[in-house]
């Protein structure tokens, strides 16, 4: 079978596959935008116990599988009489996994923002959120986009694992074509092209065009 007829073939599976994929990555980043945004500046907080709170969270998730963790998500919770649909553990495991590595980057670059520029707050007489909001993580942002890019790229390769708790997404759909056809080179072979042209032609550019959008903003170029 060429590959043109492959395509021809199993084209519907994989664009509905392609299709789910994009969802569980856009909703995964918007959780682990958050998540990282919430558990970096508890990290900083001033309470023990909040503190705690983040470092609890960030070390059990950056110390134990992603894959451990969808399992516990999907077939474990249930047990404690909470039951989660897969497409929503899917992507919100994968937002909570890479949130915690997320959450060091947010805390690492608002604590690299000079520290005159934390004093100009103080002068200013701006309230500690005003001071945050206004200053600290403007900057902070122009330093965390960067590494950033990186962790939205691991995002979008972490959603092929939700196929393992029988998410349809584009892994799930490449696996089910080969299961049936053997055509592994065909299958996994569209696969891997369809993620890298996500990573490089869509998540890269879209973070190197934020960096030169807050880079402006705060008068860096």
């Amino acid at each position: 079978m060429s590959y043109l007829n492959f395509l021809a073939i199993h084209s519907d599976r994989l664009i509905h596959g392609t299709l789910i994929t994009l969802a569980q990555f856009g909703l995964a980043a918007l959780v682990t935008i958050v998540i990282a945004l919430i558990a970096g500046l508890m990290k900083m907080a001033r309470s023990t116990s909040v503190r705690t709170a983040a470092t609890v969270y960030i070390e059990l998730f950056r110390g134990t599988s992603l894959l451990v963790q969808l399992y516990w998500f999907y077939f474990v919770l249930p047990l404690f009489g909470i039951s989660l649909e897969k497409f929503t553990a899917g992507f919100l495991t994968v937002g909570l996994c890479y949130g915690a590595y997320g959450a060091e980057l947010v805390r690492g670059s608002i604590q690299s923002v000079p520290r005159g520029q934390w004093e100009a707050g103080l002068a200013l007489n701006l309230s500690p959120a005003k001071r945050m909001r206004r200053i600290i993580l403007p900057q902070a942002l122009v330093a965390v986009l960067p590494p950033w890019g990186n962790l939205m790229v691991e995002v979008l390769k972490g959603t092929a694992l939700v196929a393992l708790i029988s998410v349809t997404d584009l892994m799930f759909e490449a696996r089910q074509i080969n299961n049936n056809t053997y055509l592994s080179a065909q299958a996994f072979g569209t696969a891997l092209v369809i993620y890298y042209i996500f990573a490089r032609f869509m998540v890269t550019p879209l973070m190197r065009w934020l960096e030169r959008i807050m880079a402006r903003k705060i008068g860096r170029i």
